[in-house]
Order: C-alpha cells, then structure tokens, then sequence
C-alpha cells in the first residue's frame, strides 16, 4: 500500500472514530478520545515509519494524535444534528489528511532537500494554530479552576510549540533551546489562560485570545530559528496581538 493510500485510510479511520465518540455515554467521551490519539499515533507510525528515527518517532508523530485528541474533544461540545456530523467527519478528514502529508514531507527533508518543505511549513503552522484552538476551546469550556486552566493551557502549548519549532531546522535531535523556547513561551501561555479566567468573556472569545497568542509566539519564535526575524515581522504579529486584546478589553463585560 502507498503512503498516500495509508494516509486516506488513517484520515478516514480518524474521522469515523471521532463520529462514532458522539455514540458513546458521556462517561466514556472522552476515554474514548484518548484511545483515538493513541490509534491516530500508530496509524501515523505506520504510514510514515519507512521514514522516521531517533526523535522523529516523537516530533513527526505528535502532531497528528494531538490534532485528533483536540479535535475529539471539541467535537463533544458541538450541536448533535446530522448537518454539524457531516461538516465535521469531513474536515477532520481532511485535516487529518493534511496534517499526515506534512509530517511526511518534514521527515523526508530531515535527510534531504525538498522543494516542498516551504509549503509544509506554511500548512504545518495553520494546523497548528487551529488545533490550539480546539485545545484552548475545551479547555475553557470546562470552566475549571484558574489554576488549571493554566496548567492545562501550558501544557498543551508546550506539545504544539515543540514539534513546531523542531520542523524549522529539522536537526537529528530535539536541541535544549527548542526545549527552553517550548516550556517558555507554553508558560506564557498558560499565564494568559489564568489571567482571562478571571475575565468575564464568553469562551469562544477567551479561545481566540490564547490561540492569537499561540500564533504570535509561535510565528516570533519560528522566525527567529529560521534567522527571518525582523523588526517588521515583530511589529506584524505585535499588531494582530495588540488588536485581539484591545478587542477583548473593549467587549468585556466588566461593570455590566
């Protein structure tokens, strides 16, 4: 069987698995899903595995299963008609999909130069904007505690912050100061995610704000591995930063 044959065949397992979630009891959701990541990381495995060694196993890998385990769980919050399944089952195919094809083309550039990887970087970095927003949804949604939803906020921008910074050099092993970048800036996030717990913002708005910043820490941060970091590049992602929060600010519900 062909990759790209391996890679419809996990696309479309994933999306059926995540469907099917909704059958379930609400008890079993969520163990569900993350039985699910578990499965979308061997199928990744198996369809990339020719490719893969040392800590590919675990850049190239994660961001798959975090994309089905985020998806997953927003999935649960989403109205039950037939109309939301049929959009759903068909963009996590989809994306899944997507998010196999350029963890395919980082693997292969890790041994040799193609002329894809300017593509898959562009791909990789929008999949993994929108699946911090499916993370950052559920977990405010669940209206935890301030202190876990920085917890749970840092961690998740950790996972998503590691593999995204590593696809940018591509080297042998995971460096420290990726590492370092990686626990940093998910700090920072999670520091955020406290501080609009105590914001009195609807959840889809406190979301957007977390994964804005995950786009501005990330794309910084990615320019500046690649040695593309400018003044103007800072300032473009300062202005979209800066324009969420006056936005939040000037919404919020404070006084009312």
């Amino acid at each position: 069987m062909r990759k790209r044959q391996k890679f419809v065949l996990t696309a479309v397992v994933v999306a059926g698995g995540v469907l099917g979630v909704q059958s379930l009891n609400l008890g079993w959701r969520y163990l569900a899903v993350g039985l699910l990541a578990v499965l979308s990381w061997v199928l990744s495995a198996w369809s990339l595995r020719e490719g893969l060694s040392g800590w590919e196993w675990l850049t190239v890998l994660v961001p798959p299963a975090v994309f089905t385990a985020a998806v997953g769980l927003f999935y649960i919050l989403l109205p039950q008609s037939w109309w939301a399944k049929l959009l759903v089952g068909f963009l996590i195919g989809i994306g899944e999909y997507a998010v196999l094809l350029t963890a395919n083309i980082f693997s292969v550039a890790a041994i040799r130069t193609i002329a894809l990887l300017r593509a898959a970087h562009a791909v990789g970095f929008v999949m993994t904007i929108l699946t911090g927003f499916f993370l950052f949804d559920t977990v405010m949604s669940f209206r935890l505690d301030w202190w876990a939803n920085g917890l749970l906020a840092a961690g998740g921008g950790v996972i998503l912050i590691m593999p995204a910074l590593w696809s940018v050099e591509l080297l042998e092993k995971v460096e420290r100061n990726i590492w370092l970048y990686s626990v940093t800036l998910g700090g920072c996030i999670g520091t955020l995610a406290m501080a609009v717990s105590f914001w009195p913002m609807n959840t889809v708005v406190n979301s957007l704000f977390l994964t804005t910043s995950l786009y501005v820490f990330l794309g910084v941060a990615q320019h500046h591995f690649a040695q593309r970091l400018f003044k103007r590049t800072i300032w473009e992602y300062l202005t979209v930063g800066v324009v969420v929060l006056v936005t939040m600010l000037a919404t919020s519900g404070w006084g009312v």
